[in-house]
C-alpha cells in the first residue's frame, strides 16, 4: 500500500516493485528496479527516505527515523528479512543481513557486509568493505573480492526479480492437489500426495 502523508506522495519508479503487502508512507523516493517485499514499512512520515537505483528491501524490514533526519539506501544496497534501519544511511553495494538492527546516525561504508542479526549502534562509522558481526557490532576483517561478487551476484537476483513480478505475480486461489509437472526429485510426490490425502 502507498500512502500519502503530510502532502507528501511516495515517488515509485515504474520499473520497481512494491508488494501489495508492504506499506510505503509519506517522503519516500524509489528508484529503478527496487524491490519491496511484503509486510516491509518504509515510513517518511518525519523525514525524507531516498532508495537508490537497485535496493532491495526484503520482507518484513522496517525503515524509518526520527524527526527531522534524512536517510539514503545507496544504490545496490541489499537489506535482508526482518532488518531494522532506523535513521542510518547505507552505501553502495552493501549487504545487510537478516534481523540485523542499525541504529540512527550509523553510516555503512559502501560494499560492507553486516552479518545477520548483528546491532549497530547509532552514530557508528563502519568503513568501506568491512566485513561486522556481533551485538554490538565489530568488524572483524576487510570483505574480500570473493565475498563482494557473491554478494552482487545475489542482489542481481532482486534486481531482476521486480521485472519479475510485473510480469507474472498474481492473486490466486491455491491449488487443492499437486499437479504432477511440479516434481522436482524422485519420491516427493508420493510424499506429497500422502501429505495432501490428511
Amino acid at each position: 500500500m502507498i500512502y500519502s502523508f503530510k502532502g507528501y506522495t511516495p515517488v515509485v519508479h515504474e520499473s520497481s516493485f512494491v508488494h501489495p503487502l508492504a506499506a510505503i508512507t509519506g517522503n519516500v523516493i524509489i528508484g529503478k528496479n527496487c524491490y519491496i517485499g511484503p509486510g516491509a514499512a518504509i515510513r517518511g512520515d518525519w523525514g525524507q527516505i531516498i532508495l537508490e537505483d537497485g535496493v532491495n528491501v526484503q520482507e518484513n524490514c522496517t525503515v524509518h527515523m526520527f524527526p527531522g533526519k534524512s536517510i539514503t539506501l545507496k544504490e545496490s544496497a541489499h537489506i535482508g528479512h526482518g532488518a531494522i534501519i532506523h535513521g542510518a544511511n547505507l552505501g553502495k553495494n552493501c549487504l545487510i543481513g537478516m534481523n540485523t538492527v542499525i541504529m540512527d546516525d550509523a553510516e555503512i561504508g559502501d560494499e560492507s557486509i553486516i552479518g545477520a542479526m548483528a546491532f549497530v549502534k547509532a552514530e557508528t562509522k563502519i568503513p568501506r568493505r568491512s566485513l561486522v558481526v556481533g551485538n554490538p557490532a565489530k568488524v572483524i576483517k576487510e570483505v574480500s573480492d570473493e565475498m563482494i561478487a557473491w554478494k552482487t551476484k545475489g542482489t542481481q537476483l532482486y534486481q531482476q526479480l521486480p521485472a519479475e513480478c510485473h510480469e507474472s505475480l498474481k492473486e490466486v486461489e491455491p491449488l487443492r492437489q499437486m499437479p504432477k509437472e511440479r516434481i522436482l526429485q524422485k519420491g516427493v510426490y508420493d510424499t506429497l500426495q500422502d501429505f495432501m490425502k490428511k
